[in-house]
């Protein structure tokens, strides 16, 4: 695999990294484990947790793997979340100082190590002031007890207004953004991104399949049934069969995908992939997979360079829907647009 940087940092990582939210629920420890060696033998060097997945599960299984595979473990860069509940009491969730300073030595036991390479916030917290939690964030820098640290979930200007506040009180600037982005989603082109690329965030793209849709396991008018994420559950959230059916682009979406895929003899999920690592701000794409023939066939996208041909196809048949203020074709921004390119 090629490498990258960190975002805006010195750190480097890998193109795809390996996604454990997975692990202790949908896989078990044993393919977990599996699954960790497969990664790291094709030259992968990034992992992605949270500590309310599996309630913690996920950190236990990646740090018993950790301290079992020394060697490895010196090389990976390892990256997990806080914010979310993990616990019953008021005070066990947020991103308080309170809340965090907890979550994160609970990671920090759970993953077996003495310090976390990127501590992310995962969601907006509306109660807690800004600055409380960015402080927070500047001190565990300081502290050695997380090397960087970025969000996941945020709006364009909650993004913005962390970035400014962080650099006007001199703290530990953020590094990396995790939001939802694939060919199916790609209404964060119309802020988040833009403004991740103002302050030279890298994007660490979550469900970069859209929930399996993008690697051709749904059939259109066929409610999902079987060993799927939506077979399983066919309302599961965003991803949800009905609303995501009933939109002909979604289709026209597919059949691009499938098309290219049939031409080069591959599979779906890796030409989806293959675009969503070759746009910009795009640090490394998070493979959240539950079995290692699934992430075999991911990782084959590392090696799968798209034309300019295929990427705009996929490009134009998967553009995000505008209205016509601010976005669209005759929204001000555009107009704007157009009279400065012509300067």
């Amino acid at each position: 695999m090629e490498y990258r940087k960190l975002g805006p940092s010195g750190a480097i990582v890998t193109p795809y990294c390996l996604g454990t939210m997975t692990f202790g629920a949908e896989s078990d420890e044993a393919t977990s484990g599996q699954m960790m060696d497969d990664y790291v033998a094709a030259g992968g060097n990034f992992f992605d947790t949270a500590d309310v997945y599996s309630a913690g599960t996920s950190e236990e299984i990646v740090g018993r793997w950790l301290k079992a595979h020394k060697a490895e473990a010196q090389q990976v860069v390892i990256a997990t979340k806080g914010r979310f509940p993990m616990g019953k009491g008021p005070n066990d969730i947020g991103l308080s100082r309170r809340h965090l300073g907890r979550a994160l030595d609970d990671s920090l036991r759970r993953l077996q190590v003495e310090q976390i390479d990127l501590y992310q916030m995962h969601a907006w917290d509306a109660l807690t002031p800004l600055e409380e939690t960015l402080r927070f964030l500047d001190d565990s820098v300081r502290n050695g007890k997380i090397a960087y640290y970025g969000f996941s979930n945020f709006l364009g200007w909650q993004l913005t207004k962390a970035v400014w506040m962080a650099k006007a009180n001199g703290y530990t600037a953020p590094v990396t953004l995790q939001p939802q982005y694939n060919l199916l989603v790609r209404d964060i082109e119309h802020e988040v991104i833009p403004a991740a690329q103002d302050a030279g965030i890298g994007l660490l793209p979550w469900s970069p399949l859209g929930g399996g849709w993008l690697s051709g396991k749904y059939k259109r008018d066929e409610t999902p049934t079987g060993a799927t994420r939506l077979g399983e559950n066919p309302n599961r959230g965003s991803e949800s069969y009905g609303p995501r059916n009933a939109q002909e682009r979604t289709w026209q979406v597919i059949e691009a995908v499938a098309d290219i895929a049939k031409a080069r003899g591959i599979s779906s999920a890796q030409i989806s992939l293959a675009w969503l690592a070759a746009q910009p701000a795009v640090t490394s794409v998070i493979l959240g997979v539950r079995t290692r023939d699934q992430l075999a066939d991911n990782l084959a996208a590392a090696s799968l360079v798209l034309t300019p041909e295929e990427i705009a196809r996929l490009s134009e048949v998967s553009k995000p829907q505008m209205s016509d203020y601010p976005y669209g074709t005759g929204g001000i921004n555009q107009r704007h647009r157009k009279i400065e390119g012509g300067r």
